[in-house]
């Protein structure tokens, strides 16, 4: 082999040599990846966490521990008037109402909520053109338990006695006059009572003031009169099912606007409705008890039935009162007043 040929594959060798160290240094200097938590974000210095709306607060709302929450705020952007979190407990600010409108995600502000007790606390709650009306309840056992509140929604139920003009015990009847009324408050307290413990008291009462449009407010003025009123409780799911039953059979137009569709079913799953679906009696709960009213007397013959013959259901057939002449034709006998015809 000449000199040519050995330089060149002793080159070769070099070059295979010095690439397969370099390959080898490549492979082991390159640890394995190792998998890891990132580390959390360390909160920023020049921030404290402030009181903010999870959603737009209208004028009226009644504070939920829903409708609130604390995040992160810039210090340089703080007002006096915001709720920092080392300076109030939310479950304080529970019950209170919006005198401004709020927008999601902007702080609460003190001079936007107003507390219970405070002046124009009742002003503040009612919805623009609404009414406040406070009604009697009946007593103990029928306020569903005192489990009512303010912020919940109720049916009205009235019960009465109808005398009608006749004698016999009254038509007793019952029926729901009044739905989907919100209550501001029950025995003059607009917010709930809470033990040492934070839990709820149930306790029951004998007036709750509502909210009701004028017109309903003269009605129930006079339903305070005719009968006794009692409270239903409704299902927050009520008042969504019946809008719906609304859209479908075309006696709620929704517009086109997304924000406009909002708004309006807002406004409508909050209006009181006055109205009966239908009237229970005292014979649809017991068989002693009547279905109708007690009828007038009526005069048969020449002569007015006395108080035990007028003619209620089940009543005897009407006697004749004053002189009386007996006839009698073999096994018939027949009593006919006298100036009667027989």
């Amino acid at each position: 082999m000449d000199a040519r040929k050995l330089i060149l594959l002793v080159g070769a060798l070099l070059v295979a040599a010095i690439t397969a160290f370099m390959a080898r240094n490549l492979m082991v200097g390159s640890p394995t990846p190792q998998s890891s938590a990132a580390p959390a974000a360390a909160p920023a210095q020049n921030t404290n966490e402030v009181l903010v709306a999870t959603r737009p607060l209208p004028v009226g709302t009644l504070l939920d521990p829903t409708a609130m929450k604390f995040v992160p705020w810039p210090k340089e952007l703080i007002e006096g008037a915001y709720y920092q979190k080392d300076q109030v407990d939310p479950k304080s600010l529970q019950g209170t109402v919006v005198r401004f409108a709020i927008p999601a995600g902007q702080p609460l502000t003190q001079g936007a909520l107003v507390k219970p007790g405070d002046r124009g606390f009742l002003a503040a709650a009612l919805a623009p053109g609404m009414r406040a009306v406070t009604i009697p309840v009946e007593g103990k056992g029928s306020n569903v338990s005192g489990f009512v509140f303010p912020g919940d929604r109720v049916d009205l139920i009235m019960t009465q006695d109808v005398v009608g003009g006749g004698d016999g015990p009254p038509l007793k009847a019952s029926e729901t006059v009044l739905r989907n009324l919100r209550v501001l408050a029950t025995d003059q307290r607009t917010d709930k009572q809470t033990d040492d413990k934070g839990n709820t008291v149930v306790t029951t009462y004998a007036t709750i003031t509502v909210e009701v449009s004028p017109q309903i407010a003269e009605r129930l003025a006079v339903a305070k009169s005719i009968g006794g009123l009692s409270l239903s409780l409704r299902s927050i799911a009520d008042n969504q099912g019946e809008l719906e039953d609304a859209i479908a059979d075309g006696s709620v137009n929704v517009p086109s606007d997304p924000k406009a569709e909002q708004a309006m079913m807002s406004r409508v799953s909050a209006q009181p409705e006055w109205g009966s679906q239908g009237v229970t009696t005292g014979a649809d709960v017991s068989r002693f008890q009547r279905r109708t009213v007690p009828a007038k007397p009526v005069e048969r013959n020449g002569f007015t039935p006395g108080p035990q013959q007028q003619n209620y259901p089940g009543a005897p057939a009407p006697v004749p009162q004053g002189p009386m002449v007996t006839i009698s034709r073999g096994n018939s006998v027949t009593v006919v007043p006298v100036g009667g015809k027989q």
